[in-house]
């Protein structure tokens, strides 16, 4: 026999019956959420006994008054138990009558909801690496899922879990997922916004096969009304425009609107309402996409974002073989590039490697120093300016502490020390544990050009730069390799500052190593170290070509080509451009000057020609384009028109053109 409640206290017995299911297996526990009218709601979890039954008693402290009850998987929050479809019942406040102690009929479980119970909700779980474009990991960035839905032009986004990569990359992510909601329990807990992708999949359907010249205009807000032109009758609308979202009239409205819409087989695929059936409150397998953001220098940056295209749909409760590409401002722990010896090898300038300029090793011998010599294109013979990044690698027995950069201009036979002023530090960054003590992430250590004095000559100082190998060998040196691992400017030798500290020209440089004689802080046993492989000194020849911008530049200040403040035009000469004159030549020869903004009458036959100039005094102009611009934000480049004909102007004011152009490729093969 029940007990009686306390005073001052009410007691809801709900019995439960499960027997009636065939084969039964008391294999899940039982939760019964009662909610009151003010939404606060008491819960209790029953284990099921062989035979199917059990009773569950909530407590009250005051009279609950009417009730609202939800049966269904003990692994459901309150919440969502509520917004379940499952066993629920009403109970009121006439039944309490003046009972403290209500008991209710056995609820029966029909074998339809204990087995839709098992997996209404389930645990999930992804596993992936984040890796650069040539494979590297991408250790310390968040990978976060999310569940995605389609419908119309709309989108809404969940994030389901989050992860952060480790030093392979690997990330893994669990998390609970649960189905067969009330549609408007789901709708209330998604946010939609545009999808532009779709919208300019969708709009050209209505525009050219429903021939809706003026479809609505798109908008982040869902609404129905966007459907009534598609539903009118011969073009007129016979009832109220629908401006709220009623998620279970969807399935109807779709019914309505499928003989209307002609097969797109391209939206089909993917996935899109109405073209594709759609009740995501019954959606028992997620929908994933990914986004990857990643802090490695101090600036947090999206370098995976994945749109709807990416979807992985009904993805199983284990999905193990996700590889997300990060884009290339992603961090990356990229193999060492491993030399044999006490070598050095300078591997790239401006991020392109040493073989593909002139004059280096594995790179034609002229004109040295320029970026692909003597390819015939645009992108041929490109000579160095402002901040050049200088990589490359120490062999694997180089044991020097110290080094310096030193140049020369006349092919090598004198060196110079390099000026403090062009001799640019930097940082990089490692991925593990802080030194010291600290957390797991992306480290800064400086690397700082500093004067050091030589042990050999007191009072003689060069300015140097520690190697890698001697940070580490003087903080955990055990740990390279192993749990730090360097990820940013990891072979970054120096940013060579040529602007103002170095004249234009073709420039030798080379790398000078020193020990480090820790007491009185002084360099000694300097050393060119050899080209790794070869007996030969370490190098890299460069050609330099800075534009000087301003009235140092030479850039004439006539009225007719003015520069600088209030114009579109930059004071240099490197390159400058100008109209000379721009005129008609009618059918009969004679010419008609057009002055700036005026406007003259053509008739067939008759032709523009503009007498203009583009030109860089060191021959390094790439291209040059010219274009009409008229109408309505319209545009015409006159340099493709049929009968456009390049011509060199005679001797003049300005100097004839050697080669017309308007490519480097095209002046270097007319």
């Amino acid at each position: 026999m029940a007990q009686r409640p306390k005073a001052n206290r009410f007691e809801l017995e709900i019995p439960l019956d499960a027997s009636g299911i065939e084969g039964f297996k008391p294999e899940q526990a039982v939760k019964i959420v009662a909610q009151a009218r003010d939404g606060s709601s008491s819960s209790e979890t029953v284990e099921l006994n062989k035979s199917g039954k059990a009773t569950a008693v909530i407590r009250f402290s005051k009279q609950p008054g009417s009730l609202r009850l939800a049966i269904g998987p003990a692994n459901a929050t309150n919440e969502e138990l509520l917004g379940m479809q499952t066993i629920g019942l009403d109970v009121s406040v006439r039944q309490w009558a003046e009972k403290r102690q209500l008991t209710l009929h056995p609820i029966v479980i029909a074998p339809f909801y204990w087995f839709w119970w098992l997996r209404w909700c389930r645990d999930f779980t992804i596993r992936g690496r984040v890796l650069c474009p040539d494979g590297s990991p991408v250790p310390g960035a968040e990978v976060c899922a999310f569940d995605v839905d389609y419908w119309w032009w709309w989108g809404s986004k969940q994030q389901v879990g989050c992860d952060t990569t480790d030093a392979t990359g690997a990330f893994e992510i669990t998390f609970r997922w649960c189905c067969g909601w009330w549609p408007w329990w789901w709708w209330r807990h998604r946010t939609w916004l545009l999808e532009p992708v779709l919208a300019d999949r969708i709009i050209p359907v209505l525009q050219d096969e429903l021939k809706i010249l003026s479809p609505p205009v798109p908008s982040p807000k869902p609404n129905l009304g966007v459907f009534e032109q598609i539903l009118a009758d011969d073009g007129i609308l016979t009832r109220q425009p629908l401006e709220t979202v009623d998620p279970a009239a969807l399935n109807g409205l779709r019914g309505r609107l499928l003989p209307r819409l002609p097969a797109v087989p391209a939206i089909e695929l993917l996935h899109v309402w109405p073209w594709w059936p759609w009740h995501p409150w019954w959606d028992c397998t997620p929908d994933i996409i990914f986004q990857v953001t990643q802090d490695c220098a101090g600036q947090e940056t999206v370098i995976v974002d994945e749109s709807f295209f990416d979807t992985r749909w009904n993805i199983p409760t284990l999905l193990d073989d996700v590889a997300l590409d990060a884009s290339e401002e992603a961090c990356c722990i990229h193999p060492e590039d491993h030399r044999e010896g006490d070598c050095i090898v300078i591997t790239q300038a401006c991020g392109d490697p040493v073989f593909t300029i002139g004059g280096n090793p594995g790179a034609a011998p002229a004109p040295a120093g320029y970026r692909n010599p003597g390819v015939v294109a645009v992108h041929g013979d490109r000579p160095y300016a402002g901040v050049v990044p200088i990589q490359g690698v120490f062999g694997d027995l180089a044991q020097e502490d110290y080094y310096e950069f030193e140049w020369s201009d006349d092919g090598g036979v004198t060196w110079n020390p390099m000026p403090a002023a062009a001799a640019g530090s930097f940082s990089r960054y490692y991925w593990g544990p802080q030194l010291g003590g600290g957390p797991v992430g992306f480290h800064p250590v400086p690397f700082a050009f500093t004067d050091k004095e030589l042990l050999a000559f007191p009072g003689i100082w060069r300015r140097v730069i520690e190697t890698r190998w001697h940070f580490e060998v003087n903080n955990d040196p055990a740990s390279w390799g192993i749990t730090r691992f360097w990820a940013v400017n990891t072979s970054l030798l120096m940013r060579w500052l040529t602007e103002n500290n170095f004249a234009d020209g073709t420039y030798h440089l080379r790398v000078k190593s020193w020990q480090h004689e820790h007491v009185g802080d002084k360099l000694t046993n300097p050393q060119v170290l050899p080209l790794c492989d070869t007996e030969q000194d370490n190098g890299l020849v460069l050609t330099i070509d800075n534009r000087i911008v301003g009235p140092a530049s030479g850039h004439p200040t006539t009225p007719d080509h003015p520069c600088g403040d209030g114009t579109v035009h930059t004071c240099t000469t490197e390159p400058d451009t100008d109209f000379i004159a721009v005129s008609i030549v009618h059918a009969d020869m004679s010419t008609e000057a057009v002055g700036a903004c005026a406007n003259v009458s053509i008739t067939a036959g008759d032709t523009l020609r503009v007498d203009f100039m583009a030109h860089d005094p060191d021959g390094h102009l790439a291209r040059y384009t010219l274009a009409a611009t008229y109408g309505e934000n319209l545009i015409n480049p006159l340099l493709g028109l049929p009968g456009a004909v390049l011509t060199p102007l005679p001797a003049g004011p300005v100097p004839p053109a050697a080669q017309v152009g308007p490519t480097y490729g095209a002046a270097r093969n007319p």
